[in-house]
């Protein structure tokens, strides 16, 4: 039998989370399963044995797959296996990503991938709150020295409680939905959304969520102590062999380049022009320097230590000398400008720069049709919402291949769309398509798509219950000294120890992104600090983009359809599709649109699509001629069509046709309907509701005709 080793989590709504190793996946240097009710998650680590000086970066991969078998499904298309991650699936693989990665040291170079499969899934726990915690166990258990154990949980708010690791009803009854990575000491990532809540509303379910993180962390640690030596595989904590080798070539760049860099720097030029004179002096002193015997491995320790030497030069002037890149105070914005309807053949569109960063953004409005549809193992859903992030390499000045949308591209765009998705009007009754195409980059670009959307969909007509802002907030700490900067560019993003990217309104947070670049994280004393001088950023920003626009146009474009919705009662469905769909067919045809019919429940939806009024108009009497459904009291104009012994049909709208009884055509005994009504007359009938029995009109013209006086009684007559 195997050696199972396990850690119970007991949580404070009474579920218990389990992380258990030593029965699955042996042979990979780390695995653990962990178990919240019937969520299983399998998460293995793998480290190489080679170190890779070459790298600048740590060469970390995170995979995160849903087996579809976990919820008791068969992948849906031609092909009946998992292909490619869908979007979910790469948006947890960030989260994990994003939490672990600071926790490595810079000296750590050994390549790790980190695989984690949801094996079980049973609808009441969402797997992606379990994740972090899951890679975390399993690098604890290998041995990997890194700052940790970590974890991570989803918390929502729903009518003002917090619940972690909710299901998926739970989350959408929710208004606060995120989730929290961090270690026992400080918070490193956060990511969610909001429907516009206030600072220390926010602040408030982030230490709530870190409350439930701790006993993760001990678990883990427990977990660990519990492993015999003999089972732990420790990596030695090596710095690279050849970055001792190299202090000789580490000092003669820096004499080389430190003064010269340092005096672009204080230019405060475009990142154009600093970024080619950076590439003139790293050129030179590679040209000074290397020769045809010198040249073997030493480029790659040249870049990496001139990354060195700028992150160093730009972090010494804001500290010692309060000097940016581009020569703003820390709480400064950048030059904003914005444009509405720039492409005059869209539904929508704005054109938002902030600095050096510009969005191009499109909304294209379209029908039920045109929903994104969801089908994965977690759920099936249709977003009639939905944002695109488009970065290509000419927005940064680089030659870079295509190779489909990049996981970056996928995490901005889902960001963006999470920052706005609540601010779209519940009654809306269009499909929304939003194009985000970053046409230049210095930092913030998620940012300045959600400002250039908010401006594209008020400019589409849409009516937005609030316009939205964003802001790239970033931090520099140093021994006690902690300096917040707003609107961050692109190498204070890099060189900084903090990227908190923050979305709202003027009357609450929509949306937000944190990631932390340093091992020690971030205290709440910290983030309420930064979401403060954030408000007082995005704020400055929605005002400028409201003079471009204040309010949503009251019509939409010439261009733009129009689509009008309604309900039928369900049994008419057929009436108004008609025999093979003719009847509909002739609708659309000599109306110029399209329609749409969906049952829902006891109802047909229904939806009629084009760009003329009076021709939807005309579509719409149609339908409501067929699917009539009169109104208790209300007075008809009816036709008499045929006449029997017990009364009139009449019809009362086309194609609808209900008896009136002899005794309700009028007041006086009738023997002969006929000295009364003629097939073809057209007589006022009032609609007295349904008989319950047959289901038929009860209809009445007798009560709209006045009642004869009755004869008076001759009291001397004689009986």
């Amino acid at each position: 039998m195997p050696d199972i080793v396990k850690e119970i989590i007991s949580m404070e709504d009474g579920r218990t989370i389990i992380i258990e190793t030593g029965e699955l996946a042996k042979q990979a240097d780390g695995a653990v399963v962990v178990r919240s009710e019937n969520t299983m998650l399998l998460a293995t680590v793998v480290v190489s044995k080679e170190i890779k000086n070459e790298t600048i970066f740590l060469p970390l991969t995170v995979n995160y797959r849903e087996k579809y078998s976990a919820g008791g499904k068969i992948p849906g298309g031609f092909i009946k296996r998992e292909g490619r991650p869908s979007d979910e699936e790469i948006l947890t693989m960030r989260l994990v990503d994003r939490v672990l990665r600071p926790t490595f040291s810079e000296s750590f170079k050994r390549e790790i991938q980190i695989m984690i499969s949801l094996l079980s899934y049973d609808k009441t726990v969402l797997p992606d709150g379990l994740a972090g915690l899951a890679a975390s166990s399993a690098l604890s258990v290998a041995g990997i020295p890194f700052n940790g154990p970590i974890s991570e949980v989803r918390i929502i708010r729903s009518n003002g409680k917090f619940i972690i690791n909710p299901s998926l009803d739970q989350l959408k009854k929710s208004d606060i939905d995120l989730i929290v990575g961090a270690s026992k000491a400080s918070i490193i990532m956060m990511e969610g959304e909001m429907k516009e809540v206030k600072e220390n509303e926010f602040l408030e379910t982030v230490i709530s969520a870190h409350k439930a993180i701790k006993p993760q962390i001990e678990a883990q640690i427990r977990l660990v102590e519990k492993l015999s030596d003999s089972r732990v595989f420790f990596f030695e904590r090596q710095n690279s062999i050849n970055l001792s080798q190299n202090k000789i070539l580490k000092k003669e760049l820096f004499l080389f380049s430190y003064e010269k860099i340092e005096k672009i720097y204080q230019k405060f030029l475009d990142k154009k022009t600093r970024s080619i004179q950076e590439k003139i002096v790293l050129n030179d002193f590679k040209k000074n320097f290397l020769t045809e015997e010198k040249t073997e491995n030493k480029e790659a320790f040249i870049d990496q230590y001139f990354e060195e030497i700028r992150k160093k030069i730009i972090r010494n002037l804001i500290f010692s000398k309060g000097i940016r890149l581009d020569g703003r105070t820390s709480k400064q914005i950048r030059s904003i400008s914005s444009f509405v309807d720039y492409l005059p053949g869209v539904h929508g569109s704005a054109l938002f720069s902030r600095g050096e960063t510009q969005s191009l953004t499109t909304v294209t409005l379209g029908s039920s049709l045109d929903a994104n549809k969801i089908d994965n193992v977690i759920m099936e859903n249709q977003e009639k919402f939905y944002l695109h992030y488009n970065f290509p390499p000419f927005s940064t000045g680089e030659i870079r291949s295509i190779r489909g949308v990049s996981r970056r591209e996928v995490g901005h765009g889902n960001l963006a769309q999470r920052a706005l998705k609540n601010i779209i009007p519940n009654n809306n009754p269009y499909t929304i398509r939003v194009v985000s195409d970053i046409l230049e980059s210095n930092g913030s670009s998620s940012m300045a798509t959600v400002c250039a959307a908010s401006l594209a969909l008020m400019d589409a007509g849409i009516h937005i219950k609030n316009p939205v802002s964003g802001i790239a907030m970033g931090l520099f700490m140093e021994n006690e000294k902690k300096i917040i900067i707003s609107d961050i560019m692109g190498e204070e993003d890099y060189f900084g120890d903090l990227d908190f990217k923050i979305t709202g309104t003027q009357y609450g947070i929509t949306a937000c992104q944190m990631d932390v670049k340093i091992m020690e994280g971030i205290t709440y004393d910290l983030i309420n600090k930064i979401l403060t001088q954030a408000l007082e950023g995005r704020i400055f920003i929605l005002k400028k983009m409201l003079e471009t626009l204040p309010k949503h146009r009251k019509k939409m474009k010439p261009n733009a359809p129009k689509i009008y919705t309604f309900n039928i009662p369900k049994y008419f469905i057929g009436s108004v599709i008609g025999p093979g769909g003719k009847i509909i067919q002739e609708i659309q045809s000599c109306t110029d649109t399209n329609i749409i019919i969906e049952e829902k429940d006891d109802l047909g939806f229904i939806e009629i699509i084009g760009k003329d009024d009076e021709k939807i108009g005309k579509a719409i009497n149609k339908i409501k001629k067929i699917a009539f459904v009169p109104e208790l009291g209300k007075i008809y104009k009816a036709k008499v069509k045929s006449i029997k012994d017990f009364g009139a049909f009449v019809e009362i709208s086309k194609g609808v046709e209900g008896l009136l009884h002899i005794s309700e055509i009028g007041w006086k005994r009738l023997n002969n309907i006929e000295e009364e009504l003629h097939i073809g007359d057209i007589i006022d009938v009032k609609f007295m509701g349904m008989d319950e029995k047959n289901k038929k009109m009860k209809l009445s013209r007798k009560v709209l005709l006045p009642r004869p006086n009755r004869p008076k009684m001759n009291k001397n007559k004689k009986i």
